[in-house]
């Protein structure tokens, strides 16, 4: 399995009871390893956490090196494709160098620069 089709495979465990909007992600890394998270909503809507977040957690957990990530894998049920929310943009600058962003809808996908998603980024630097 590759991050397209594991980024596929976890928006069937998405828990999105409220919008109906499944997503699922896949961080890709140099080694060919793969790590995987879907969305989960809450009824409090702040508290909902995007499946990109998921995806990026998950590897920090399992002690993965966010620097040696190659893509990032996004995919939805929509036809049009689905660029990731600010906060998950901004969760990714933290971690990731200009990564591939590939957005996965039902019809087409397209690989972007994270530094073309997010033209001003915010970062330590900024401190």
């Amino acid at each position: 399995m590759d991050g397209y089709e594991l980024s596929k495979k976890m928006k069937e465990n998405s828990y999105c009871p409220y919008s109906n909007f499944r997503v699922g992600a896949c961080v890709e890394f140099e080694d060919g390893s793969l790590v995987g998270g879907c969305n989960v909503e809450n009824a409090s809507y702040g508290l909902t956490i995007c499946a990109e977040r998921i995806a990026i957690c998950n590897a920090i957990s399992l002690g993965k090196d966010l620097k040696r990530a190659t893509n990032l894998y996004i995919a939805t049920d929509s036809d049009i494709l689905t660029p990731p929310c600010g906060a998950c943009l901004q969760v990714m600058v933290e971690f990731f160098d200009d990564i591939n962003v590939i957005l996965v809808g039902t019809k087409t996908h397209k690989a972007f620069k994270l530094s073309e998603l997010l033209l001003n980024k915010f970062s330590k630097d900024n401190l």
